[in-house]
């Protein structure tokens, strides 16, 4: 590789993100660069190591690319070297912050370092004030307050110049010394300023916001507060260097009383901590990760493998301790080197932590609710007169159940289980559960008949199906079962034979038991049953095979049930609500939605929440009109009882999208994440990607990164991986979207590596093309241009050829814009190979392409100054666009068309056509500017002056432009 080549590979590493890529390219450079003996590219190339070690995440290296840079200088002076000399400068302040934060590097050595740079800024004839505030920083770390007032005050009105921190910069430490301090307002009036101006560090306006958080909150800015958290954080998650700031982020959630979002951002960093950028970033992370662990109660938090440790869930409380004495046990190192305490001391604070002052909500995807209210006296459910105080207690109604369930004083053991038999049937859980209260009080003791007490167990059993312990169920009905058939009781033998089937097919749906049971069930109440039983007992058989996913069996099933289910209409309303489900599965929608109506109809007569809810969403699936599904489920929410309120809020939250809603939809989702982190419930990173998308769509693009985020490191956990990576390829869009070119370009980069097997090629050329389209729009051409060819290679290696001939074509403009002449040629070789074998093809899709690579070749060529051949390869391609109502590439062609038969010197030819074009574009648009210019210049061309000034005045035309 010649040096010329070298000098371009540094070029194309300083436009890459910091973080480990750059660095791994930087130290692969490096190696080659001392190989081919060029001192100016080893001394330029150890200058840009050195700054992309410190915002990179391992400063440590930066030391000893800064002293062989430092030494060369002084040792060998080059004119080169004066042309980096304010950049060397500059450098002594990363070395004095950075030697601060190594406990192994003595206190002496940063001292001397200090004093050589301010020798060398007085030698220069240059302000000492950033001389200054380094001082006044290692009076700070070491606990000195009067050296750090001292310092302070210097650094205060020294003036400013060329080598001091940028405007963004120096404030962001002055709000840090004053919010130390207790000087929370100055802080503020400080800042603001500085946030209404333009900042174009690096750092900023990230650093500046996060050193803002405290003194926001104690003035009781509660809302800039959360703004800045949310900013500030989204800039920062992204970069090892940042670990310090995060760990700030963690404890002002720990502040507000956002434990779980604190917690979240622990884990979501926790593995930096395994290659900490510095061991006081460590630590300071370290003690306020365990602060907000500490909050966490009994909870466990997913920690990453490491080298020597698997992945696991570990125990909140333990990780905290574990912290806390990495926290303690790096800041007695530090006091150890510095002979203070102050570290120490400091850290104990930073371990104390706890929440303050009212909450501060910062979560884009979790409302804390507030406490729910204690239920008035006389609020609860009646059981009747004659029950026992201590039952009515025991009485508690969900949403949607009847606030009075009347249980007669003087009913007897018998009477009270067919009560709550008839009140299950009826979905009234509230008298069920009174009835059975007031047996248990009055007759739990007593020695019952074997029928009365295998009704109880069948009624408990029924009970504990509804709290989902299936096997608990399972064994209650064997039991229910034996007793009856002992005391010869065969109907409700069968009715409990029946129910076990399903609940056996319902744990394992290859389960030949259950089936059977249920079927057997069902014959022998088809002889002595009434109808009522009958059609509960077919029911049962077609849900036996429902959960075995045989829909026609289960249809057929249904259809031997007496149509009015002997009279029951909470029976029949079931039985109907069943069958849409069927009726849904067998693609019969049509029947589907009757069937569904006609179950919430019942329902609505009958006034059972229940059947209501259910027959809504079911209806709400099977409507073809958004605004139909929007309506059920508005219904159904009316309706819900508190358990079925999460799956009513999301489909409400989809249908809403669906019908172009979105912003209702992304409440609903909140409030869907919310209720499911409330129950505990699997599936919030499944809703936390869905609300993320609906963020994107009404363009809050911050929240949708968030989220998003956090669904992406949720769905890791569950092992999700392709979820987790079409979460990931959402995200890179946001962050496209916000401006963080680098953060998407990381996303895509992961994606790709992810996508590595032959199945996942098309995919993985497709995240490849986007990464590339970014890295074209950021003006980062050379990457943009092997972003393309990586992805034309996937796409051939696919087999699609269309999608080569595209990204081929987008590799040769990167190739043309980013001056590298000759690959852009080499890539137009193959884009006219490939367009050959495509030629001939009617397709549209086919069409554009193949003239799209046209107007690329002959782009390329135009740079080539190989006019006639650029001109012949656009021969008819404008025709061939317009024929696909592709009217503004055409007029692009043509502009082109126009501007190679201008400098053939054919301006007659060029006019007419180029007149056509300015006078098809929309008025004002940069096409018609460029193509008027052209147009003005082909007058001046053809001795038409007046014409061309009239033109340049109508379009705002410099003659010289």
């Amino acid at each position: 590789m010649s040096d010329e080549d070298l000098w371009r590979v540094l070029r194309g590493i300083s436009d890459m993100p910091y973080g480990a890529g750059q660095i791994a390219a930087l130290e692969q450079l490096l190696r080659r660069v001392d190989a081919a003996d060029d001192r100016h590219l080893a001394f330029v190339t150890r200058m840009q190591a050195t700054t992309g070690y410190i915002y990179g995440g391992e400063p440590a290296k930066s030391f000893v690319t800064f002293s062989w840079c430092l030494s060369e200088f002084d040792s060998d002076p080059q004119p080169y070297h004066q042309r980096h000399l304010h950049n060397l400068l500059w450098h002594f302040k990363y070395m004095i912050n950075g030697l601060l934060n190594f406990p192994e590097v003595p206190l002496d050595r940063t001292y001397a370092v200090l004093d050589d740079m301010e020798r060398r800024y007085r030698a220069g004839g240059h302000s000492l004030q950033a001389v200054h505030k380094h001082r006044f920083r290692v009076a700070d770390h070491v606990g000195d307050a009067e050296a750090a007032a001292h310092w302070y005050r210097l650094w205060q009105t020294t003036p400013r110049d060329g080598l001091s921190d940028c405007a963004g910069c120096d404030p962001t430490s002055q709000v840090g010394h004053l919010a130390d301090t207790g000087r929370d307002v100055e802080a503020v009036e400080l800042a603001e300023p500085v946030l209404a101006g333009r900042l174009n560090c690096n750092e900023q306006p990230q650093s500046i916001l996060t050193a803002l958080l405290l003194p926001y909150l104690r003035t009781g800015r509660a809302e800039e507060a959360r703004d800045a958290h949310r900013e500030a954080y989204r800039r920062l998650r992204g970069n090892l260097a940042n670990l310090w700031d995060i760990g700030d982020h963690v404890e002002f959630c720990t502040l507000t009383g956002n434990e779980a979002r604190a917690v979240e951002l622990v884990e979501r960093h926790l593995d930096w901590l395994d290659r900490p950028p510095s061991p006081a970033a460590a630590m300071h992370f370290a003690a306020a990760a365990a602060a907000a662990l500490r909050q966490a109660g009994a909870s466990t938090v997913y920690r990453r493998a490491a080298e020597g440790r698997p992945a696991a869930e570990v125990s909140a409380a333990s990780l905290a301790d574990e912290l806390a004495e990495t926290a303690t046990g790096l800041a007695a190192r530090f006091d150890a080197r510095n002979g203070t305490s102050h570290q120490s001391e400091w850290i104990d604070r930073r371990l104390a932590v706890r929440a303050i002052g009212e909450h501060v909500p910062l979560s884009a995807s979790v409302r804390r609710r507030p406490a729910r209210p204690s239920r008035p006296a006389g609020d609860e459910p009646v059981a009747g007169a004659g029950t026992p105080a201590s039952s009515t207690e025991r009485v508690r109604p969900g949403r949607g159940e009847r606030q009075a369930a009347t249980v007669p004083a003087d009913a007897g053991p018998d009477d009270l289980l067919d009560l709550a038999e008839q009140s299950w049937g009826r979905h009234d859980r509230a008298t069920f559960r009174a009835a059975l209260v007031a047996f248990d009080d009055r007759f739990g003791s007593a020695e019952l008949p074997a029928r009365t007490a295998a009704h109880r167990l069948a009624l408990r059993a029924s009970e504990r199906g509804e709290d989902n312990d299936i096997e608990g169920a399972i064994t209650l009905n064997r039991a229910a079962l034996e007793l009856y058939r002992e005391a010869g009781a065969e109907v409700p033998a069968q009715t409990v034979a029946g129910r076990l089937g399903v609940l056996l097919t319902r744990s394992d749906e290859d389960n030949e038991e259950g089936l059977r049971l249920a079927r057997e069930a069902a014959e022998v109440l088809d002889r002595l049953g009434d109808v009522r039983q009958r059609a509960a007992g077919h029911e049962r058989v077609a849900l036996t095979l429902l959960y075995r996913e045989r829909w026609a069996d289960a249809l057929a099933a249904l259809d031997r049930a007496p149509a009015d289910a002997g009279g029951d209409r909470h029976l029949a309303a079931r039985i109907a609500l069943h069958r849409g489900h069927l009726l849904e599965e067998s693609d019969r929608v049509e029947e589907a939605r009757a069937a569904v109506d006609e179950a919430r109809r019942i329902g609505r007569e009958l006034g059972v929440d229940e059947l209501v809810t259910g027959a809504c969403l079911a209806y709400a699936r099977l409507v073809d009109d958004p605004a139909d599904a929007v309506a059920a489920c508005d219904e159904a929410l009316a309706a819900a009882p508190v358990e079925a309120e999460l799956p009513v809020r999301v489909a409400r939250a989809r249908a809403l999208l669906s019908a172009g809603r979105a912003v209702e939809a992304v409440d609903d989702f909140v409030e869907a994440v919310t209720l499911c982190v409330e129950r505990g419930a699997e599936g919030d990173a499944f809703l936390r990607w869905e609300l993320a998308n609906a963020y994107r769509i009404v363009g809050r693009l911050a929240e949708a990164a968030e989220v998003a985020e956090e669904a992406v490191l949720g769905l890791d956990r569950l092992g999700a991986q392709a979820e987790a990576d079409r979460c990931r390829h959402l995200l890179a869009g946001v962050y496209a979207g916000l401006g963080e070119t680098d953060a998407a370009l990381a996303l895509l980069q992961q994606l790709a590596s992810n996508l590595d097997g032959p199945d996942n090629l098309p995919h993985r050329a497709q995240v490849l093309e986007e990464a590339g389209g970014i890295l074209y729009d950021a003006d980062r051409d050379a990457a943009a241009g092997e972003r393309f060819a990586a992805a034309a290679e996937a796409y051939r290696l696919g087999d699609l050829p269309l999608d080569e001939l595209r990204a081929r074509r987008r590799e040769a403009y990167a190739w043309f814009w980013a001056d590298d002449r000759d690959a852009a040629l080499r890539a137009v070789e193959v884009v006219d190979g490939l367009a050959a074998k495509l030629a001939g093809q009617a397709e549209p899709q086919v069409t554009y392409e193949l003239a799209m690579a046209a107007e690329a070749g002959a782009r390329v060529l135009t740079g080539e100054e190989r006019l006639d051949e650029a001109l012949g390869r656009l021969t008819g391609v404008p025709d061939r666009l317009r024929s696909i109502e592709a009217f503004g590439e055409a007029a692009q062609v043509e502009a082109l068309i126009g501007e190679l038969l201008l400098r053939l010197e054919r301006p007659a030819e060029a006019e007419p056509l180029l007149r056509r074009v300015v006078g098809g574009l929309p008025a004002g648009s940069r096409q018609v500017r460029q193509t008027a210019w052209l147009l003005a210049r082909a007058l001046d061309l053809l001795d038409r002056p007046a014409e061309a000034a009239a033109l340049r005045a109508e379009h705002d035309l410099d003659q010289d432009d």
